[in-house]
């Protein structure tokens, strides 16, 4: 099979130049290219980018990525908060010769992929397995959008820089709290309009994780919360919210304890998730540092100093639970989204 131009224009075996948009989009970190030579499938795609290295890029036919799972909000922390955990989805992504009909989510990301970059669509196959159940605030929507606009980049030959990427992933979920963690690992930040903050987190901690049998679709769980809380709350909200920023700044975790109480979303998500209470509770008791909704749920999670306490852990949360919830102790990912397979 011949090598596969990212541009798919040269088709009539004619070459041919072309510009891409006018203006490159600067905010998704796109290398803007002086020029483009487009040619035939079986010649070279010659690239001039602006900058001070010249690197002949190769490109392939199908590329693998590796996206970690994520738990958000971390209570008070609220679409903001994200830590990266050791499980993941496998997404790969294969450039075809014909259009291929694909799930409505990854159709959407490959059309604002191609809008933001201002390159020319070409057809493409996805597919995905991995450890990341769906729709139980473990950031299964980012392990797709993200491994389809890294594997399409990376088709691409990497016009679009890691932080252009997390952009457009972060506005197609409409918030970037998982998006930031999935993307570059560890404990972060993120903010709406500035880059997020990244901090690498201790591997000798784990997260245990106690996974319903039911989902919790993210809308249905954003209709619960109220459109005000009182000042008092949100203070309160506030001071949890830079007490956790602080302790995994500094590395003193115990900082955490009594940090992972929230006004704003938790109290009303829980009728979603009736023994959320009663999980974190028992967690605590068994000698977590704190627990709390994954995401918009329905995981709950509760923060073990090490591995011999979060078997301790697990078991309590279990018991506190329903029949049907499974348990997986995980530690962190401080590497992030990666390329496995080119």
């Amino acid at each position: 099979m011949p090598m596969v131009t990212c541009w798919r224009a040269a088709i009539s075996g004619k070459s041919k130049w072309r510009k891409p948009c006018s203006k490159a989009r600067a905010r998704h970190g796109i290398i803007p290219p002086i020029e483009i030579l487009i040619v035939t499938a079986e010649e070279v795609i010659l690239f001039k980018f602006m900058s001070k290295v010249t690197k002949k890029t190769q490109f392939t036919n199908s590329v693998t990525v590796s996206i970690p799972g994520t738990t958000a909000n971390l209570g008070p922390g609220f679409d903001s908060f994200g830590l990266a955990l050791d499980v993941a989805n496998l997404v790969t992504i294969t450039a075809e010769q014909k259009p291929v009909i694909l799930p409505a989510m990854v159709a959407a990301t490959g059309k604002s992929y191609f809008l933001g970059s201002g390159l020319t669509p070409f057809p493409f196959s996805w597919k995905i397995k991995g450890t990341v159940p769906q729709a139980r605030g473990l950031g299964s929507s980012v392990t797709v959008r993200l491994g389809t606009l890294m594997g399409l980049n990376a088709l691409c030959g990497n016009p679009l820089s890691r932080l252009g990427i997390y952009r457009l992933c972060a506005e197609l979920e409409g918030h970037p709290d998982n998006a930031a963690p999935a993307m570059f690992g560890g404990f972060t930040i993120a903010r709406s309009h500035l880059n997020p903050i990244r901090l690498p987190v201790s591997p000798r901690l784990r997260f245990v994780l106690l996974i319903p049998d039911f989902e919790v679709a993210t809308p249905d769980a954003r209709k619960v919360m109220p459109k005000s809380i009182s000042i008092s709350d949100a203070a309160s909200n506030a001071a949890d919210a830079a007490v956790i920023a602080t302790a995994f700044a500094t590395g003193k975790y115990e900082l955490l304890r009594g940090a992972f109480g929230d006004r704003l979303h938790q109290p009303y998500r829980a009728k979603l998730v009736p023994f959320l209470g009663d999980v974190v509770t028992a967690g605590e008791q068994a000698g977590a540092i704190g627990g709390w909704l994954s995401g918009s749920g329905s995981t709950i999670c509760c923060l073990a100093p090490d591995a011999v306490s979060a078997k301790k852990i697990a078991a309590s949360m279990r018991t506190a639970s329903p029949k049907g919830a499974r348990m997986a102790i995980v530690t962190v990912d401080n590497k992030g989204a990666r390329i496995v397979k080119s």
